[in-house]
């Protein structure tokens, strides 16, 4: 009984030093992430990191609690820091990277979910802002996760919602005075809805001139019509004035009369009532997600003010109020789960 009784001894310190830590790590789960499940991957990524700490310290106590010799001890500590080291060195150019590229795009905050993004060959919506990825929805509606690091790495052109460049180029022959080509192409711009519309002559060609209309759109959420629209109205506006657009070396490569004229003949259209926009079956998915923040937020913002009224109120006013915060905290719940649903709609997509 003696013999048992001592062999057991020296493992009591570590017995009761595991249970603490596992009884930390899950009361600390509890309370900052199991308990918050309104919170996004925006508010907990801060929690996040602070239960990956803790896991290693937890990690470090354990060993320190080994029943071994000292110089024994040592030598795991030492093995413990070279397998934590193995670990981050061959994960540094993937998983580690792109997590800190992660924590990296949080701290410098150049885009958040909703926004129009142009990086490298992807132009696109941002749907999800995760820690090791971006995901964005592009004009395809194609869903692509993009590695933190690549936006690190690479410029990146936002759209905010203050307001964006809508623009498009097109060709003219020399015979027509750019004077003309102002007011039609000014023109164009304004029938789309182009605040402080511009034309820039962008290059004199050989056979001809390159000119851009620009303006500012300050719905940028309908980016896509608007773009489409400036090309339509530009098109109605040069031919409704008589020109043509094309280049004269298109001319000399066939046989016309020297009268004929390239314009395609008035069409009378009766106005359509238009179900849907480009912008809303493209973006589908970023216009939920933009949504869902944005309602998730002010949510939170209505709990910080009722935490303030609490402290200066009465019993039942305190309860009154408090029953007003549980019942925003149980619809962040709800905008939770309909995040959860959308994930699972997305892999489901993805799978078929």
């Amino acid at each position: 009984m003696n013999n048992l009784i001592s062999f057991i001894t020296p493992f009591i310190p570590l017995v009761a030093m595991t249970v603490f830590v596992v009884t930390v790590l899950w009361g600390s789960h509890k309370v900052f992430i199991s308990r918050h499940p309104e919170l996004g991957n925006e508010k907990l990524f801060p929690r996040q990191l602070f239960m990956l700490g803790l896991t290693f310290a937890g990690i470090l106590a354990i060993a320190l609690t080994l029943p071994v010799k000292e110089s024994s001890l040592n030598q795991i500590l030492a093995l413990l820091g070279l397998v934590i080291s193995g670990i981050i060195a061959f994960s540094s150019s993937t998983i580690f990277a792109n997590l800190m590229s992660g924590f990296m795009l949080r701290v410098t905050k150049p885009f958040k979910t909703g926004d129009f993004i142009d990086v490298g060959d992807h132009f696109g919506r941002v749907v999800e802002r995760g820690l090791l990825d971006t995901e964005i929805q592009t004009e395809s509606r194609e869903l692509v996760a993009i590695p933190n690091t690549f936006m690190i790495t690479h410029p990146i052109s936002v759209t905010h919602s203050s307001g964006a460049i809508v623009s498009t180029t097109l060709s003219l022959g020399y015979d027509i005075h750019h004077s003309k080509v102002d007011v039609m192409l000014l023109d164009a711009a304004e029938k789309c809805g182009l605040e402080d519309p511009f034309v820039q002559v962008l290059e004199l060609g050989n056979y001809s001139i390159t000119y851009r209309v620009s303006g500012i759109l300050s719905d940028v959420k309908s980016l896509l019509t608007a773009r489409s629209n400036l090309c339509r109205y530009v098109l109605d506006s040069v031919h409704g004035s008589g020109f043509e657009i094309m280049s004269p070396s298109f001319m000399n490569q066939r046989k016309v009369p020297d009268d004929l004229k390239v314009i395609p003949a008035n069409v009378i259209q009766t106005p359509k009532e238009v179900s849907q926009t480009a912008e809303k079956v493209v973006f589908d998915l970023a216009e939920k997600a933009e949504q869902i923040e944005k309602n998730k937020q002010q949510m939170l913002e209505t709990i910080e003010e009722y935490k303030e009224k609490l402290e200066n109120s009465s019993d039942d006013d305190k309860k009154i109020i408090q029953q007003s915060i549980d019942d925003i905290r149980e619809q962040l719940k709800v905008f939770k789960s309909l995040e959860n649903d959308s994930e699972d709609e997305e892999s489901s997509d993805n799978k078929g």
